[in-house]
Order: structure tokens, then C-alpha cells, then sequence
């Protein structure tokens, strides 16, 4: 992948950091292409600061999977904010990385502030939604061991709606379905509603099929 600005240190920091499927370097790259189209429409947005954001934003998934306690977000903002510090970067830089990188998770109580982590944001959301979304969701629930499925307490195959435990089906009901109007770019939106229909065909032919296995009746 090359890089339409050049930071080598960052990059390469970041590629020893990535470790599972969902979360990878390609993962980090599509955000880094989405987040510089943003910006290109956009306009304003501090390109070098973004940049980095959106190299390290994902560092810290090594810890929240070690401990589902930690939130990678916060974490890798701090762990961004240290390493560039020591790599040269003033306190005034790292303090804006570190911001866009502890605010790109959806977090009510914490919205990204600056047009970077606007950016960064809506860049990281893009990569959720649509056939890669729907693919890099499949890819994390197999890593973390959990279901596509599961049964309501008639027996009958869950949608997902109000499911207390995890699955596919729920990750969809819960995150994945409502995320087209949580963007807060223009062009973030517009990306994002082109792929809205190739996730819910997905999701609809799964339930369909796995109710007509169990020999629901789908209408």
C-alpha cells in the first residue's frame, strides 16, 4: 500500500501493533483512503495530524483483547500520544492525535471535537458499513467465538432485536443497522448510504435461510 504522504516511522509502528483479521493493516489503510477523501471534500482539515490519527488509531486492539476491561480507544491514545512524543512530534501535535484516536469509538459521553476526529470518525464508521462490514464483523465474531445466531426463548431463531446474548444478528440489530445516520461528514454519509443495501440483503437472505433450515415459516 503506498501511502499518499509519507510517514514510515508511524506505518511501521503501527503494522507491529495490528494483530487479528478484523483489525488488520488493510483495515488501517482503507480508513487512511476514506479519511483523505473526507478531507479532500471537506477541506481544512490538518493532513499530517490525520494522517497519523488514522495510522495509529487501532494500536491498542492487542490490549482490549488480552482485557475486554480496556478500551482500545483511550488506551491507544495514550500509547499514540507517548510515541510520538518520544519520536520527535511536539506535546501540541500528540495532544490533537491523541484526541482524534480517544474519540473515533461511538461514545455519547465523549464525540470527536476537532475536524480530524470528525474525520477519523466517519473514515473508521465507513469501513462498518456494507459488504466489508458485513464481512469484517463475521471475521471479529469468529474471533471472539460467537455465534451468527441464536434462539429466542420460544425456540424460535432470533433476529437480533433486543437479544441479550452476542451474535451476528444482534451486532447487526445493535450497531451495524443504524450506523448511516451517525455520520457527521457530508461525504462520510454520502459513502456510506451507497453500501447501506448490500448489509441488509446479506442480513436479510441469512435470517431468511437459517429460519427455513429450522423450518420457520419467513414472510
Amino acid at each position: 500500500m503506498k501511502l499518499r504522504t509519507n510517514f514510515p516511522e508511524a506505518e511501521a509502528y503501527m503494522q507491529s501493533c495490528m494483530i487479528d483479521s478484523a483489525h488488520d493493516t488493510e483495515h488501517v489503510y482503507r480508513v487512511l483512503n476514506y479519511a483523505l477523501d473526507i478531507a479532500k471534500h471537506e477541506g481544512g482539515a490538518d493532513i499530517e495530524r490525520l494522517t497519523i490519527a488514522c495510522l495509529l488509531h487501532d494500536i491498542s486492539r492487542t490490549e482490549q483483547f488480552a482485557d475486554p476491561n480496556i478500551d482500545h480507544a483511550v488506551h491507544g491514545s495514550l500509547k499514540a500520544h507517548g510515541w510520538l512524543v518520544e519520536n520527535g512530534y511536539s506535546s501540541e501535535f500528540a495532544g490533537a492525535v491523541r484526541d482524534c484516536i480517544e474519540t473515533h469509538r461511538f461514545r455519547s459521553d465523549n464525540p470527536p471535537r476537532s475536524l480530524e476526529a470528525k474525520i477519523l470518525f466517519d473514515a473508521d464508521k465507513l469501513d462498518v458499513c456494507g459488504a466489508v462490514g458485513i464481512a469484517r464483523t463475521l471475521l471479529y465474531k469468529s474471533h471472539v467465538v460467537e455465534p451468527l445466531y441464536s434462539f429466542t426463548e420460544s425456540g424460535k431463531i432470533s433476529d437480533g432485536t433486543n437479544e441479550a446474548g452476542k451474535s451476528f444478528m444482534q451486532e447487526y440489530k445493535f450497531k451495524l443497522e443504524g450506523i448511516y445516520d451517525k455520520f457527521y461528514t457530508a461525504r462520510g454519509f454520502e459513502l456510506a448510504v451507497k453500501r447501506k443495501s448490500a448489509a441488509k440483503d446479506f442480513y436479510d437472505s441469512l435470517l431468511a435461510e437459517v429460519r427455513e433450515c429450522y423450518g420457520e415459516v419467513t414472510q
